[in-house]
């Protein structure tokens, strides 16, 4: 045996075995040879087994069957409503707030395109400068007492007049938003703004409409630098009407709603010096700080102290009037029409929101009536809740209280000089509306109520539509007659003197009333629109703010 047959015989160790070498005696197969593009992969079928293939008769597709792609030649038939797609044309001749309102009800594919873009730059519009301007429109209509659905309006016209048309604005009681797309493959802008502050001024709302007009009039050309500088001068401008001015018409409203509900000359000067301690003294608040809720608590104190204390030392004076008189110009009754509206028009955070400010307001309200009451009732005051029985039917002298006290209301509500005139008009009417219901005609006063409000948002539509303006100046003051200061006031009364049912049908009684005239200047303001031109077709195909239908 030679040397190296006696080397190969000898035993190897592990570390010279490989795992992938075959053992003694076993020949290897030689692996089959493969392309280099064949590939494997673990959804591929096994070898042996073909795709199914589907019956051409078969109309369902299947899992294995190759996916058909839409053809615009051989496309699916349509639906089409029975009457037809409906037309929307927004022409020129109806005011921007029915243009933009029709937009706003319909949904977003199918609304039309901008149909000519003379406010857009040269090399386009900027998006975010456009938004920002938009919110800062909006935040003084927000702030100025005007609806959710007239603020969106106006924001759609903005941002549609300088070309941003895929535009979605949002409006909740202390947030703005709207959100830009640019296109459907690109992200969209979004921008926020928070209303911290509330203030009424009527004059300046009547001038941001104007401005809101004039961009979105194609005639007119308004640049981003025109309207940032219109919109700086309408911050800066000052009231109309000086701060004892407004506390003047304070005193001139309560004395008139006095003689409204029965008072006399005495009874007129008690309730306007007691409406004007209490405006002084919710400045004084304001000045410090407070909130308003404890600015209408200390505002209630002055008359219903006058009253009592008339009372107390035995002036034959009708009491429940001067304390009714300064229950008249404390009432929300511009917050409570337009939480009602919002709500009529299905923004129901914003109408929750606004109803449960006036609610605050109602309670700051009665806490310092009942304190005042409470003492006086103590001190041998001898209120008499039957007086609001006795009902008083002077028609010459509550037409010309109700006119005074809606020509006191226009002051304090900051109103235009030139809408002044008018809208003491329309209180005058909607008072003789009322008084012909329920006292000659004997009808309850809620029905009467809601007649009379329903007149005045007619007739405020009906005079601000076709001036471009918002309806609030010609609607607002009016209705002040028709507050319900006096069941106010007697319900808190009856549950001073411990009768708490009596005082809560009186409360739930003014509830109602103040229902009936939100409810129908809303109701007053629709009526209007089923008579006039609307963007589109006829007033039976007009599409309502429909948001659910119930379930």
């Amino acid at each position: 045996m030679t040397e190296p047959e006696a080397e190969d015989r000898k035993p190897q160790s592990d570390e010279a075995r490989s795992a992938f070498v075959p053992p003694a005696g076993v020949v290897a197969q030689p692996a089959p040879v493969e392309e280099e593009s064949s590939t494997t992969s673990e959804f591929a079928l096994p070898k042996g087994m073909g795709v199914p293939q589907v019956p051409a008769t078969e109309s369902e597709g299947s899992a294995f069957s190759t996916p058909r792609t839409y053809s615009a030649k051989h496309a699916p038939p349509a639906f089409t409503p029975p009457a037809g797609i409906p037309r929307v044309d927004l022409t020129k001749d109806v005011p921007w707030q029915d243009r933009m309102r029709t937009m706003l009800r319909m949904p977003v594919a199918e609304r039309p395109v901008p149909e000519t873009v003379q406010k857009a730059e040269d090399e386009g519009p900027a998006v975010p400068r456009v938004l920002d301007l938009t919110l800062r429109i909006g935040e003084l209509l927000l702030a100025g007492g005007e609806g959710a659905e007239d603020v969106e309006a106006a924001m759609f016209a903005v941002c549609r007049s300088y070309g941003l048309d895929r535009c979605e604005p949002g409006v909740t009681f202390t947030l703005l938003s709207i959100s830009y797309q640019p296109s459907l493959v690109e992200d969209p802008v979004t921008a926020s703004r928070t209303v911290r502050r509330r203030g009424t001024d009527y004059t300046r709302l009547a001038a941001v409409y104007q401005l809101v007009d004039d961009i979105s009039d194609d005639q007119t050309e308004v640049s981003l630098e025109e309207s940032y500088r219109r919109l700086a001068e309408i911050r800066r401008n000052r009231h109309p009407y000086s701060g004892w001015l407004l506390t003047m018409a304070t005193g001139g409203l309560a004395g008139a709603a006095s003689v409204l509900v029965g008072g006399d000359l005495i009874v007129f000067v008690a309730a306007a010096v007691g409406a004007m301690l209490g405006d002084r003294l919710a400045w004084l608040c304001a000045g410090r700080g407070l909130p308003e809720f404890y600015q209408f608590t200390v505002a209630a104190m002055p008359a219903a102290a006058m009253g009592a204390a008339l009372t107390i030392a035995h002036v034959d004076v009708r009491a429940s009037a001067v304390i009714t008189g300064g229950l008249f110009a404390l009432l929300p009754g511009r917050a409570l029409v337009a939480g009602v509206q919002d709500g009529l028009t299905g923004y129901y955070i914003t109408a929750a929101a606004r109803l449960l400010e006036v609610m605050y307001f109602y309670v700051g309200i009665v806490i310092g009536v009942l304190v005042i009451l409470y003492f006086g009732v103590k001190l041998g005051a001898e209120l008499n809740p039957d007086a609001a029985l006795q009902s008083s039917n002077r028609p010459g002298w509550q037409i010309a209280a109700s006119m005074l006290l809606t020509l006191c209301f226009a002051v304090l509500l900051q109103q235009e000089r030139s809408t002044v005139l008018i809208v003491t008009l329309n209180g005058g009417v909607a008072w003789s509306v009322y008084g012909a219901m329920h006292y000659v005609g004997e009808i309850s006063p809620v029905a009467s109520t809601a007649a009379a409000a329903g007149l005045v948002g007619l007739f405020g539509q009906l005079l601000s539509r076709y001036r471009f303006a918002s309806a609030l100046p010609y609607t607002t003051a009016a209705i002040g007659p028709l507050l319900p200061g006096s069941a106010t006031y007697f319900g808190l009364l009856a549950i001073a003197q411990n009768d708490v049912d009596g005082g809560l049908v009186s409360l739930t009684k003014a509830a109602a009333l103040a229902m009936a005239i939100a409810i129908g200047v809303n109701l007053g303001s629709e009526i209007s629109r089923l008579f006039l031109r609307l963007p589109g077709a006829s007033a039976g195909a007009r599409r309502a703010a429909k948001r659910t239908r119930g379930f």
